[in-house]
């Protein structure tokens, strides 16, 4: 049992070799390391009903009760793995505890990305020492890969950001460090733990060895678009990772006209994309944007102008409901639909919506949907606030880290507002596209007062902030 703690978490995230650290640390006498004890989905790993005696359910219901137990335990300095998708209830509770001891875990982003693109396509999410090892070649994803980096560094620098504010430091390890002897017997001393190792844990091999090369179709495409980014975003994440707005990845600005479209998810991304592309007859757009780049385009275009746009709270709502938890395609969230469908009764099929799904079950799912906005966000249940719900609000604010939209448009007077926009710039507006995101059941067959009201106390600030009236 350690003096300084009492109990630890390892922060980390997927494919960055934290089974690899577990199986080591349970080397260490009078230390247990667990598995994800705050994965929304699971408790520990995928076959355990319970931590301590706590289940799953009774985890949701109190998370701390978990952590309670832990520290309970006799003899044994116990932790876990915690990562950004994990039930922050738990995060905002360990983070500022000075007896929580905290172990950072860090891997080259492109390593982890590529591993875990190896690991959705063989399935194979750990190799134990007699298992057979899958294989696969994967295809690299600029986009994808953008996306990927922006979320590893944003949860570093939160972390980074908390422990400052709260006077504490850490035990920062990378993934190549845990090959270490020496590195894990520091590891031991920064927990407070007598107990040494003399070699490295042999329950688990590494999962994909050889280089990139080996491991990615299109290597070469890969390494000409890394050569875009700046080289000190490709390496480990190191303590001092600079500050960035965490959306200015998702920015996009047309081929040639000086214009910017910064979009609020949830709202009408592939509509604008296709409008700033025709503008430009079928100009391929810019995107991928980091704050150097985007200072850059901001320093050639002179007069830009870049703009945004917002919905009815409930118009938003609905489509991220259509969009992301009825849809069974590649922008539905299918663990968190699965646990909608068990845990809130949302009267949803297993699979694609088919004619039996009609307008009264989907006016009942919406409701029971927006009931479970209502617990995310006010942080009473363990599944992450998501993009598409948070309050546009808050978006707009996160903007500001970096330089808010010179125009916000609301989507009833977009036609006017593009036009006004087009005219400052110079350009003749070209016709707004179709919305290509149609859904099973349109709002107007389901709306209604009830809505409404559950909708509005959701987000009272963005009704406040924006004027929103119920729809006509």
């Amino acid at each position: 049992m350690s003096e300084k703690f009492d109990y630890y978490t390892i922060l980390a995230e997927k494919r960055t070799g934290s089974n690899f650290l577990c199986s080591n640390l349970n080397q260490f006498k009078g230390v247990i390391a667990h598995g994800e004890a705050f994965n929304p989905y699971f408790i520990g790993d995928g076959s355990r009903t319970d931590l301590h005696g706590v289940t799953l359910a009774m985890r949701e219901a109190d998370p701390l009760r978990l952590i309670t137990e832990m520290k309970a335990q006799p003899n044994n300095l116990i932790g876990f793995r915690f990562f950004s998708s994990h039930d922050m209830r738990a995060y905002d509770h360990f983070m500022p505890d000075k007896r929580c001891g905290k172990i950072i875990l860090t891997r080259n982003p492109l390593e982890s990305y590529v591993s875990e693109l190896i690991a959705w396509t063989t399935n194979q999410w750990k190799l134990g020492k007699d298992d057979v090892r899958e294989t696969a070649r994967v295809q690299f994803k600029m986009d994808e890969f953008k996306k990927h980096v922006a979320e590893y560094q944003a949860f570093q620098v939160k972390i980074l950001n908390d422990l400052q504010c709260s006077g504490q430091t850490a035990f920062y390890i990378a993934y190549e460090d845990i090959q270490s002897v020496d590195v894990l017997n520091g590891m031991a001393d920064f927990l407070g733990i007598e107990s040494r190792v003399d070699g490295i844990s042999t329950n688990l091999r590494r999962q994909n060895p050889g280089s990139l090369r080996d491991k990615v179709i299109n290597y070469d495409e890969m390494v000409e678009a890394l050569a875009t980014m700046d080289s000190f975003n490709l390496t480990r994440t190191p303590n001092f990772e600079p500050r960035r707005g965490p959306v200015v990845p998702s920015y996009v600005a047309a081929a040639k006209t000086p214009l910017m479209y910064l979009p609020i998810k949830g709202g009408l991304d592939a509509q604008m994309r296709q409008w700033l592309s025709d503008l430009d007859q079928g100009g391929e757009l810019n995107d991928g944007f980091n704050q150097k780049t985007l200072r850059q385009w901001k320093r050639k275009n002179t007069g830009h102008r870049s703009f945004t746009i917002i919905r009815h709270p409930v118009v938003r709502a609905h489509a991220a409901f259509c969009e992301h938890i009825l849809n069974t395609g590649k922008d539905g969230y299918p663990e968190i639909r699965e646990k909608l469908r068990t845990e809130y009764d949302l009267p949803i099929p297993e699979g694609a919506v088919d004619d039996s799904y009609d307008r009264r079950t989907h006016r009942e799912a919406f409701l029971k949907f927006l009931a479970f906005l209502k617990d995310n966000l006010h942080g009473q249940t363990s599944v992450r606030i998501d993009a598409a719900w948070a309050s546009q609000a808050q978006v707009l604010q996160g903007f500001g880290q970096f330089a808010l939209p010179d125009m916000v448009f609301r989507e009833d007077q977009l036609i006017e507002g593009l036009a006004q926009l087009c005219e400052q710039v110079g350009v003749d507006a070209c016709e707004l596209p179709e919305n290509p995101n149609q859904h099973p059941i349109a709002l107007s067959a389901i709306y209604d007062a009830d809505i409404e009201a559950a909708t509005r106390d959701i987000y009272q600030r963005d009704y406040m902030m924006f004027g929103y009236k119920a729809l006509g």
